[in-house]
């Protein structure tokens, strides 16, 4: 249980990723379209698992990518996400308490397996991923600690809580224990394809019960079905206090109803793999907003932990977040802290 100076407390799938090297031919191969999430079942996740060069295994989910993000900052973290009490969830639960955030959520001890899900990184850097949600479909509303929830600044969610049912409900029962404590909520779109899923949902979902948004280009265009980002940014504006929304190398746009903020891409000397790029920004962000800090800097830490994430494979950190932000911004980022 998260105490009662959390700063953001994470719902969402829990996972463990497979790491993989791959060419278009192997995506060809497969019928996969580069750059998008596609769920996949049991037997699926067998026959591709078998096609796949030897990869690298580690925890992951995306927003269990921005909790520990939000640790290695320095924040007080909290996730909450189902695991079968199997090898991998063993794996998944060692690591993330390993990064300092409390997880406390009870393991399955029947029914699916853990979740995995399946990375191709091409040598363009883009990332196509393979999830069998396993014991994620699982999480309901049982199983939503709501003093952690209400212990939380933030409660923050990934969008593809919205593809399992059970999941679903324990999406909106965080939000409504969050808001019904003065708190606030936080979602990530997580994929166009995710939003087109769930278009009206997430629409709803933004205008009634989310404080902060985040998202990428693609993500923002899709959910207002708009080929013209400013037109997707205007969509936006108004409809929850602040949106995120990331550019790739462009950088950055923060919106309000009073401002926009544009901020320019951390410089990075090569990008090798964008596996986590979202999570990372949103770890910034949020540490930086718990911390009382202007948007502007939000989005700055935002995308220094970004652009940590894609000079690596793999979507959690290789190299100290707090040296680096230290290093850009100067030591008097981490004074005060809450």
């Amino acid at each position: 249980m998260a105490d009662n100076s959390t700063h953001v407390a994470g719902i969402g799938n829990a996972i463990v990723d497979v790491l993989v090297h791959a060419d278009d031919l192997l995506l060809h191969r497969l019928g996969l379209t580069k750059g998008v999430m596609t769920l996949i079942d049991a037997q699926q996740a067998d026959a591709i698992y078998s096609q796949l060069p030897a990869g690298i295994e580690c925890s992951g989910g995306s927003a269990a990518n921005t909790i520990a993000g939000i640790a290695a900052l320095g924040g007080r973290a909290a996730y909450v996400g189902k695991v079968k009490d199997d090898q991998l969830g063993q794996v998944f639960r060692h690591d993330i308490r390993s990064a300092g955030v409390t997880f406390d959520t009870a393991p399955s001890v029947s029914g699916a397996a853990t979740a995995r899900c399946f990375v191709l990184v091409t040598p363009d850097a883009q990332r196509t991923m393979l999830t069998y949600l396993g014991a994620c479909i699982e999480l309901g509303p049982d199983d939503i600690d709501h003093a952690a929830i209400t212990g939380a600044e933030v409660t923050y969610l990934e969008g593809y809580l919205y593809d399992p049912p059970q999941a679903k409900r324990a999406f909106l029962s965080a939000a409504t224990a969050a808001h019904g404590a003065g708190r606030m909520v936080s979602l990530s779109l997580s994929d166009p394809f995710c939003v087109d899923r769930h278009r009206a949902a997430f629409v709803d979902l933004v205008a009634q019960h989310v404080d902060i948004l985040f998202a990428n280009e693609a993500e923002l265009c899709a959910l207002y079905q708009t080929e013209d980002f400013d037109t997707a940014i205007r969509q936006v504006r108004g409809h929850c206090r602040v949106a995120a929304v990331t550019r790739g190398d462009k950088g950055s746009v923060v919106v309000t109803d009073e401002d926009i903020h544009v901020i320019a891409a951390d410089p990075v000397e090569a990008v090798v793999d964008t596996t986590g790029a979202g999570d990372l920004y949103a770890a910034g962000f949020l540490f930086g907003f718990t911390q009382g800090r202007d948007l502007a800097t939000c989005a700055m830490l935002g995308g220094i932990a970004a652009g940590e994430i894609i000079s690596h494979f793999g979507a959690r950190p290789e190299h100290s977040l707090k040296d680096l932000v230290r290093r850009k911004l100067g030591p008097q980022i981490f004074d005060n802290l809450r």
